[in-house]
């Protein structure tokens, strides 16, 4: 038999570490752990994703980066595409870059003094592969679900809100 909400309710929230959750904000562990599941579950997804789509030997972070390098048809910089994925170390990010052009699925350019990258046609066939093993697999089981489209919508934007604060906090606990 399956408990209700109500049934649980008494238990608390659902946390992975009780000691934060005892402050003022419980939710926020809460919203922390399932964020911890969540982050780890789209990284096995991309991943194995990929491999479905023909290229078995690519890390969450190389994905991310083929993707927006895809994203809009057009040249990316270095610094622009951490900007967008949010990483401070531009090492990591070039790191992944020697990797997809090495697989030719990107290609270096310049733009005046700037390095470039773009994608190769077989980096679009990659993205193309990857998008229709999603819907196939991920979209179609997510529709099932019956969740509202502008729910999920909501919830996207309630997530970048609050990594603005996990950015400011971290500002703030550099410089204790």
């Amino acid at each position: 038999m399956a408990s209700s909400d109500s049934d649980t309710a008494h238990l608390g929230p659902i946390v992975s570490s009780g000691h934060l959750a005892s402050g003022a904000m419980p939710a926020l562990s809460e919203f922390e752990f399932a964020l911890s599941m969540s982050v780890h579950a789209f990284q096995r997804w991309m991943v194995r994703c990929m491999a479905a789509a023909g290229l078995p030997d690519l890390s969450p972070l190389d994905v991310l980066v083929l993707h927006n390098v895809n994203h809009r048809a057009k040249p990316k910089r270095l610094a622009d595409i951490c900007l967008v994925l949010n990483i401070e170390d531009t090492h990591v990010v070039n790191y992944a870059l020697k990797k997809l052009e090495r697989l030719k699925l990107i290609r270096a350019g310049r733009k005046g003094k700037e390095k470039t990258v773009a994608m190769t046609p077989a980096g679009e066939e990659a993205c193309r592969r990857y998008a229709q093993v999603r819907e196939q697999l991920l979209v179609r089981a997510v529709l099932g679900t019956g969740l509202d489209p502008a729910r999920l919508s909501g919830i996207a934007a309630a997530m970048r809100s609050l990594s603005g604060q996990y950015d400011q906090a971290a500002r703030a606990a550099a410089s204790l």
